[in-house]
């Protein structure tokens, strides 16, 4: 059972100049390639303009149906430029899209596309576009990473206009958060543009090219965390105004007039928020701005990130509802094959039948009401047969349920709630799922959740890949469990979750030689499991099926299950 990977959109960026305070060497002069095999609106055309130096490695001669590794085959070439080539490929191992670079390995720029490539996928974070292996085989160095078919590039996203407030706090707040989580691991990104910066289609935002991008092209900075910082701050300039915060066009942005230096972006366009003005250009003061009104200059991701934190909290736009249609009378309301009446139009009276006047109706009435005092009679009685039933029960019930001191001997002893002292991923086989939020599954919020990854075979685990996934729960001393609530985030064909009582929270002890306690299959977002009294300080929540599940921003498509709520009771 392989672990799903999101597949990717290109890292490939085309278009666009140097990225802000970011230096590159003598063959990534700024230009536009003149020799690609398709024109993109990526950051990729940034290069030499497709004219190779003396010397310099040429790029690799492969066609689309080429295949390396026997596993990755090329399908179509979607950037040509300085010496390396961008592919969209297929990974016919897991079956799925994946972009690769490739160039030479006598490329001079080779080694140090390796390197960035194998230190980004250590970082394994989800916020950015993983690379899924780095090679150098038969003369060739290549680089796979996701494909994103369901994401779309900030510059995209800007053609039609610049972002709602909220959509824009959303982007730099995440992109500013990730962007901090690399530095504090030594990556740099130094090629953050606006195609760099992706939203998907449930609304997260992720980065490509995370080191790699600037290897590619031979870039490098003295004050990487500045270079990032300042990058952010552009592209949220971008987002608030649609207009690239220098005096040159670029992305396919105009720039700002020349002459006027960096202004504001709530003094470029009319009703840009406040807050948001002010943090892009806290932020883009790193290369000298000097607007009238802006703090102290945040110079790294973590001081954005700080930034964005002291603000008010900028809330989603109220959704707006349609009116529904104004109330219709149906022809059944009307009457079986009767017109509606139209408004201020008389409608004639229909006159009732005459009553029964014959010895037969006068015969048929007598009969009637005789029925009716008859049924009259009867309802009465035993309307008092069951009032005196209901009475005599009372006064059973009290006798049971009451001793000489007044006490109920009968009563149902309360449910009593066992606190959570502590948790621990529970790993069986394999990698860790997400051992950092564990705690988020009894802190009392069911907005937070601890998740899985994604899985290409479901529902059911395979025990020979990940016989299931879990976590061991301390209740801080021997507690007799009746019953867990477990709140799931996922519903759908289907979520078996078993509880197991057990010594310690290590998962050097296997599941066999725990003793089962309870079982549930189900295919909503709640479980109910009741417990046969077991008495027990560790208990292990272990999953071992989980419904199919949409992408999101921390892992793609496919079967997986986050855990909300756990609550014991005894």
């Amino acid at each position: 059972m392989a672990e799903r990977s999101t597949a990717a959109v290109d890292v490939a960026d085309n278009s666009g100049d140097e990225p802000l305070t970011a230096k590159a060497d003598q063959s990534t002069s700024d230009g536009v390639a003149q020799n690609r095999e398709r024109e993109t609106d990526s950051e990729e055309a940034q290069g030499s303009g497709g004219t190779e130096s003396p010397g310099k490695a040429s790029p690799p001669e492969l066609h689309s149906g080429h295949k390396l590794a026997r596993r990755y085959r090329l399908e179509e070439c979607v950037t040509r430029v300085d010496g390396f080539s961008s592919w969209r490929a297929v990974d016919e191992k897991l079956r799925r899209a994946v972009g690769v670079h490739l160039l030479p390995a006598d490329h001079p720029r080779a080694r140090s596309v390796l390197a960035a490539a194998r230190s980004s996928a250590l970082l394994g974070d989800p916020r950015f576009v993983q690379v899924l292996d780095a090679v150098e085989e038969n003369d060739l160095v290549y680089v796979v990473h996701e494909w994103l078919p369901d994401a779309t590039e900030l510059t995209a996203l800007l053609a039609s206009g610049p972002l709602e407030v909220h959509e824009a706090y959303q982007m730099v707040s995440q992109v500013s958060q990730a962007m901090a989580a690399a530095h504090r691991e030594g990556l740099a990104h130094l090629r953050l543009t606006p195609s760099a910066v992706l939203r998907t289609s449930s609304g997260q935002w992720r980065i490509r090219g995370l080191a790699v991008n600037a290897a590619l092209r031979g870039i490098s900075s003295d004050t990487p965390q500045r270079t990032d910082t300042e990058a952010i701050g552009a592209l949220l300039y971008a987002a608030l105004t649609q207009r690239w915060p220098y005096d040159n066009d670029a992305y396919g942005l105009s720039g700002l007039p020349k002459g006027v230096g960096l202004i504001a972006p709530d003094q470029v366009r009319a009703g840009v928020h406040r807050g948001l003005s002010e943090l892009a250009m806290r932020a883009l003061a790193n290369d000298g701005a000097t607007a009238s009104r802006h703090e102290t200059p945040c110079t790294t991701p973590e001081e954005l990130v700080k930034a964005i934190a002291e603000m008010p909290r900028i809330r989603p736009p109220e959704p707006t509802f349609t009116a529904p249609p104004e109330y219709q009378r149906t022809s059944y309301q009307q009457g079986y094959g009767r017109p509606a009446p139209h408004m201020g139009a008389t409608q004639p009276v229909t006159a009732p039948p005459p009553p029964l006047q014959s010895r037969t109706g006068k015969a048929l009435k007598w009969a009637v009401s005789a029925l009716l005092i008859a049924a009259l009679g009867l309802g009465s009685w035993q309307l008092a047969d069951a009032l005196m039933d209901h009475k005599k029960s009372d006064d059973t019930q009290k006798t049971k349920t009451t001793d000489g001191n007044g006490k109920d001997t009968d009563k149902t002893k309360p449910v009593k709630p066992i606190a959570i002292k502590g948790a621990r991923e529970y790993v069986a086989k394999g990698d860790a799922q997400a051992p950092g939020d564990v705690g988020k599954t009894y802190d009392g919020d069911s907005s937070t959740y601890w998740r899985s990854k994604s899985f290409v075979d479901g529902p059911e685990m395979k025990p020979a890949f990940k016989p299931g996934v879990g976590i061991v729960y301390d209740l801080g001393a021997q507690q007799t469990v009746t019953a867990a609530s477990i709140g799931l985030r996922y519903p759908g064909d289907h979520t078996t979750i078993t509880l197991y009582g057990t010594d310690s929270m290590s998962s050097s002890t296997s599941v066999d030689s725990m003793t089962k306690i309870g079982t549930i299959t189900t295919s909503g977002t709640s479980a109910k499991i009741t417990v046969s009294k077991a008495k027990t300080q560790y208990v292990l929540l272990w999953i071992t099926a989980m419904p199919y599940a949409s992408g999101d921003q921390y892992s793609g498509a496919g079967y997986k299950q986050a855990i909300t709520d756990v609550k014991f009771t005894g």
